[in-house]
């Protein structure tokens, strides 16, 4: 059965700007994905540092699908309301099927919980300018007309996810003056990042260069790396990681999810 995620919001009270801040500090549980790799772990943390530092007052936790802990079940545990945010960069099985099956199953043993589900991380302009930051701390000219830019994602099943990075690719490459800007997939589609720079470097690129659109170190990021220099790029970005653009994105998802009080 699908979650269906709850958004009943308790009348405003009198003293509505103390209620107001009470809600903005609603708890948020941002669940990864996991990896049996303890980077990706720890790059989580380190994301969520920087979150409670920016919002100080907000009780922020972790949660994890698979190879990790807590559970988000266990991660739910003595909350009476939450806000849970997919710490994915696209929406796609993860976050349309795993997670509302995995709050589903947390409701059945707290059927009262309020429950406020929000958007996955990606798409979003501060995530590109968070790319861009990678880029330049890796020696690259961000909008070099000379340097061609491979927008490597994990690559999903669904084709609608892919269409999104896609998307992403021609939106980046209008908005400044690369050579170009096109996507690749580590997994599950084509063209494979290692594909790309190779067509690229044969059309006449003068330079390539690889940004990793994933959140996290662990096997995709250090295949795409070995895979892309071997094929001729001359840099490869460091992950999103825990860059300010990321911590500042799931702050809005946060305020996203949060239910409208009626004005009173």
């Amino acid at each position: 059965m699908p979650y269906a995620p709850t958004h009943t919001a308790a009348p405003a009270p009198e003293n509505g700007p103390r209620h107001d801040m009470t809600r903005h500090n609603t708890p948020l549980i941002a669940v990864a994905h996991g990896s049996r790799d303890p980077r990706a772990a720890t790059t989580v943390e380190a994301l969520l540092r920087r979150v409670r530092r920016a919002r100080p007052g907000l009780a922020v936790r972790a949660a994890y699908l698979d190879h990790s802990v807590p559970t988000l079940g266990q991660a739910l545990k003595g909350l009476d309301e939450a806000v849970v945010l997919p710490l994915l960069l696209t929406a796609a099985f993860h976050s349309k099927v795993d997670i509302p099956t995995a709050l589903h199953e947390a409701e059945l043993g707290t059927p009262l919980r309020r429950v406020h589900y929000g958007p996955t991380l990606g798409p979003h302009p501060l995530l590109v300018r968070a790319l861009e930051r990678r880029l330049e701390e890796a020696g690259v000219l961000v909008g070099d007309p000379s340097t061609a830019v491979v927008l490597v994602s994990a690559g999903s099943s669904d084709p609608a996810a892919n269409a999104t990075i896609a998307a992403m690719a021609r939106d980046w490459s209008a908005e400044r003056g690369w050579w170009s800007v096109t996507p690749a997939y580590a997994s599950a589609a084509s063209p494979s990042p290692e594909q790309e720079v190779t067509r690229l470097l044969r059309s006449g690129a003068p330079r390539v260069v690889v940004a990793p659109y994933l959140l996290a170190p662990g096997y995709f990021s250090d295949k795409v790396r070995r895979a892309t220099l071997a094929a001729g790029a001359t840099s490869v970005a460091d992950v999103l990681g825990d860059a300010p653009e990321v911590a500042a994105v799931l702050l809005e998802r946060h305020h996203q999810a949060l239910p409208v009080l009626a004005p009173r």
